[in-house]
């Protein structure tokens, strides 16, 4: 079990923090305490700072092992074990990045609801993504629909809540796993669950905003054939 807290799992709005480093050399900084989400589902890690006695380093990257090791940019200071640090957040990439993965959870909803179809794949970069989903057919206005759709779903301002529960406790959730394959490991004793309240509760371990309404304008940018049975949607926020 990694040494360091998740504070950014239980707060997505915090930004800034005071932590201890427990182990550090030119590989990376492993904290005591730390909101910098390391990246996994999808979601790119964090970037930010860590300040301590005047001294700047800047974070580029995270490593999920063992421990959740901190990667600095080449060249930058080291802070020593036991040194106390304040580390900071780059708040427009994390915001943009909350923002984009509540997107794509909406998107995956809607497609699921209209449709019934898992997900088969996905990636995202600060105010872009994509999913693929097992679509063997659409309708003409397919587009249009699906757009028409998420607009509507922020625009109703959903709540979205996260909770921890039991794994079996999480698994009584009906639909709870909508991608084709289930990624979570088999010994995993809990589940962290997103849910948009009415529309789509997922497993996941990523950062989301509030409600629905944070997450702006979805403008659905393409929809692609991957494949007999797979179709790409690309989506931007604005």
């Amino acid at each position: 079990m990694s040494r360091t807290q998740r504070l950014e799992l239980d707060d997505a709005t915090l930004r800034e923090w005071d932590a201890t480093v427990l182990h550090a050399d030119t590989d990376g900084v492993v904290l005591d305490r730390s909101a910098f989400y390391p990246g996994g589902g999808g979601q790119p890690p964090d970037h930010g700072v860590l300040l301590w006695g005047g001294v700047q380093s800047r974070v580029v990257g995270a490593r999920k092992g063992d421990d959740l090791v901190l990667v600095l940019e080449e060249g930058d200071p080291v802070p020593q074990a036991g040194t106390t640090v304040r580390g900071a957040v780059e708040d427009e990439r994390r915001t943009a990045l909350m923002r984009t993965h509540s997107a794509l959870h909406l998107l995956g909803g809607v497609v699921f609801r209209e449709y019934g179809a898992l997900v088969t794949g996905g990636n995202m970069e600060p105010l872009a993504g994509r999913l693929d989903f097992n679509l063997p057919e659409i309708p003409e206005d397919f587009k249009e629909r699906i757009a028409a759709a998420c607009a509507a779903e922020v625009a109703t301002d959903r709540p979205i809540e996260v909770k921890t529960l039991p794994r079996d406790e999480a698994f009584q959730i009906p639909d709870i796993i909508r991608t084709a394959t289930n990624l979570l490991p088999p010994g995993l004793t809990e589940v962290r669950i997103v849910d948009i309240v009415g529309l789509d509760a997922q497993a996941d371990g990523g950062t989301h905003v509030a409600s629905t309404r944070f997450i702006g304008d979805i403008e659905l940018v393409k929809v692609e054939s991957k494949g007999k049975a797979n179709r790409r949607l690309r989506i931007a926020l604005h």
